[in-house]
């Protein structure tokens, strides 16, 4: 939006040329996002303990969470607000990629804020059924995919890359629509597996995105990626700003989520966040690269898939309590402790998704 108004006074004034940089406009994102986030989330915040919108408390995790009950939830809204109107401000609003990406967040941010609603309002424990969530969450992951093979302009964008080589490649034709849907539903889960701590998610949500917003930058330079041997995709670098969003959205949401909580993002934020990281790893054909960066989202799902096949098939548990997070919890770990190791794993896991730019 501001892009074009830059563009026409530009004509008049040539400092507003500045807005035609794409680092320019990421670093304004997130300076909207959390200027955003810091001034709305107070009020956002009193509204839900008017509304009595608290957080339900599972009776067979650690003692240490009884004091959470109550807790406002749904804080996630204040995230997606946030990287709306940072991402609609600062972007290009004829890049596609940008639509995909801010659909796709939108609605599993819908699945999440029903499931909430249901479980906070309702007083129904169960929530969205889990049948009718992956349903949903599904729908959603097909229609991204299908809306990014169907716009597809060239084999680079439907194809498989394998970090650290320069010349690995796979193209997948059909099969795209599976691996995009996969990374993106399972992004969204993973995350919101992750989120059961204060500040737990959030932060290496933030950082992920930080990292995948150089990867935008530079697969979306055709000289950065030809010199980095990493496909160039056109229009992909518009998604700097829409991860850079999710930054600075995400730090402020921090502010009021750290320990101890003010208040939780719940489905609303994580499954929409999980899968905003997923569909921009889809779309700048970093998705092994997302693996490995998102490393404790994916100790923490592959955590629970272990608990609940070990107690299925021998009665037996491998984890004291699953996600992960609670096992160390109860082994007496503090919780400020289980985050902050947490958060040290991401940062270095997301320096090794980084690394790949370079080593090939």
């Amino acid at each position: 939006m501001l892009l074009a108004l830059a563009e026409w006074l530009a004509q008049y004034e040539g400092g507003f040329g500045v807005v035609r940089y794409l680092t320019f406009r990421a670093i304004m994102a997130v300076l909207t996002a959390l200027a955003f986030s810091l001034w709305w989330g107070p009020a956002l915040i009193r509204a839900l303990e008017r509304l009595q919108i608290g957080q339900a408390v599972r009776r067979d995790g650690p003692e240490s969470h009884y004091v959470k009950a109550g807790t406002p939830t749904m804080g996630g809204a204040l995230i997606l607000a946030a990287l709306a109107v940072a991402t609609l401000l600062w972007v290009d609003l004829a890049n596609r990629y940008v639509w995909i990406a801010l659909a796709t967040t939108a609605a599993f941010g819908l699945i999440g804020w029903v499931d909430d609603y249901r479980k906070v309002v309702e007083r129904n424990p169960r929530g969205l059924p889990a049948r009718w969530k992956y349903l949903w969450q599904s729908v959603a992951g097909l229609g991204a995919a299908a809306a990014l093979y169907l716009t597809a302009q060239s084999p680079v964008e439907t194809s498989l890359y394998v970090p650290f080589f320069k010349e690995v490649s796979l193209a997948l034709g059909p099969f795209y629509l599976v691996l995009a849907y996969f990374v993106i539903v399972g992004t969204s889960n993973a995350v919101n597996l992750t989120d059961g701590l204060d500040g737990l998610a959030i932060l290496p949500t933030v950082m992920v995105a930080g990292a995948l917003a150089i990867f935008a930058w530079v697969v979306g330079n055709v000289r950065l990626a030809e010199y980095l041997h990493i496909p160039y995709v056109a229009g992909a670098g518009e998604l700097m700003v829409f991860c850079a969003a999710i930054v600075g959205a995400g730090l402020g949401f921090l502010w009021f989520n750290a320990y101890p909580a003010q208040v939780f993002m719940g489905d609303v934020g994580a499954l929409a966040l999980g899968a905003a990281l997923g569909v921009v790893a889809v779309i700048v054909r970093h998705e092994i690269v997302l693996f490995v960066m998102g490393g404790v989202f994916v100790l923490e799902t592959v955590s629970v898939i272990l608990q609940v096949a070990s107690y299925k098939l021998t009665g037996r548990r491998i984890f004291r309590m699953a996600p992960l997070h609670h096992h160390f919890e109860l082994k007496g770990w503090p919780e400020p402790r289980v985050i902050v190791r947490f958060w040290i794993i991401s940062f270095m896991l997301v320096l090794v998704g980084l690394s790949t730019l370079k080593l090939r």
